[in-house]
């Protein structure tokens, strides 16, 4: 096989449409992942991106069914203690017997870094296309993927762009990431994962800018929740999956999926909000509202987002713990929640 790999025929491509429980709330509500997508996580150094891939990596399955995923995992630049970790984690799972392994650690040449994710890749068009499986892709970190091709350029004394790095890396990544996806008439499907640390936890580097506009969406992991220790950090409110529409609702997860995501979002971002309010006019200017919605903001973080690494949540766990968290908020308050949908699954009415 050529390890550049053909573009897949944009008539051949078949929209993605099945939904994949990854058991993690913070996913699964809000940035629900489809089968075929291409979702990166949008990390910093020191934040638990790892783990997270790790459990997702585990714990990925669509909703009623044992199929499981084949993980092929491409580490590109990573320290040997980085690759021990993820070994020992997919021994312990057993994951490792459905693992796929291309290693490029960070004492190795940076020019093998940049055909690390080609062949991991090209492994994974292999085992989709040909033999029918469903790959989940998972590389770290593309960032030091595109170090290396700014060093390559930089040897090869090309014209730089935005940072010294090269001009083509908006199509190098593109080349890379369009490489996910569903084919009309095969039944396998690759589902990517790359993870990239923001340099100086700035979204607007090169390197997540142009990802973003190539992935469908993305998982931002905040260090401000990291550092009042919860796990997994994940900031819902700039956190987006693309396709999350075309994968929700009565026939894939729940009827009030779309309905309850929405709420949660708004009362988490007003939440938060107010929380900034409060630092300079204190709690008790607030009206009832107000302070029902800055005590949800806590339990948000608290119930909703903090889950253990071993903590495998269905969807419909998932949805029923938001209508209890929900209920602490006067439902005149929740504006976003069809009545239909309050009738039927709020935990007054259910009672």
């Amino acid at each position: 096989e050529d390890i550049i790999g053909a573009a897949i025929n944009p008539y051949s491509r078949q929209s993605p449409n099945d939904f994949i429980q990854t058991g993690v709330s913070a996913i699964d509500l809000c940035t629900s992942l489809v089968r075929g997508q291409k979702l990166p996580i949008f990390s910093a150094s020191g934040l638990p991106h790892n783990d997270i891939a790790l459990q997702i990596a585990r714990q990925a399955k669509l909703k009623d069914s044992d199929e499981e995923f084949i993980v092929v995992f491409c580490a590109m630049g990573i320290t040997a203690e980085e690759y021990n970790f993820f070994r020992s984690d997919l021994e312990r799972t057993g994951a490792l017997e459905n693992a796929v392994l291309f290693v490029n650690l960070a004492d190795d040449p940076a020019v093998e870094r940049i055909i690390t994710p080609r062949l991991a890749l090209t492994a994974a068009e292999y085992l989709a296309f040909e033999k029918d499986y469903h790959v989940l892709v998972i590389y770290t970190d593309m960032t030091n993927y595109c170090d290396a091709l700014r060093q390559i350029g930089a040897a090869r004394e090309e014209v730089p762009g935005r940072r010294g790095y090269p001009g083509y890396m908006y199509t190098d990544l593109a080349m890379l990431y369009e490489r996910a996806g569903l084919v009309k008439g095969k039944k396998g499907s690759i589902t990517q994962f790359p993870i990239l640390t923001m340099p100086g936890d700035d979204i607007t580097h090169p390197i997540p800018d142009l990802s973003g506009y190539i992935t469908e969406g993305q998982i931002v992991i905040s260090r401000e929740l990291h550092q009042q220790g919860i796990y997994p950090p994940i900031n819902v409110l700039p956190s987006l999956s693309r396709l999350m529409g075309s994968c929700i609702g009565e026939k894939t997860t729940r009827e009030d999926h779309k309905s309850v995501s929405d709420q949660m979002y708004a009362a988490y971002a007003q939440g938060r909000e107010l929380r900034g309010l409060v630092a300079i006019v204190g709690e008790d200017a607030l009206n009832e509202r107000d302070k029902q919605l800055l005590d949800f903001s806590g339990v948000f973080e608290d119930k909703f987002l903090r889950q253990t690494r071993d903590e495998d949540r269905s969807i419909d766990e998932t949805l029923d713990l938001c209508w209890t968290l929900m209920s602490s908020i006067d439902t005149k308050y929740l504006v976003r929640l069809d009545q239909k949908w309050i009738d039927k699954y709020h935990p007054d009415n259910k009672a």
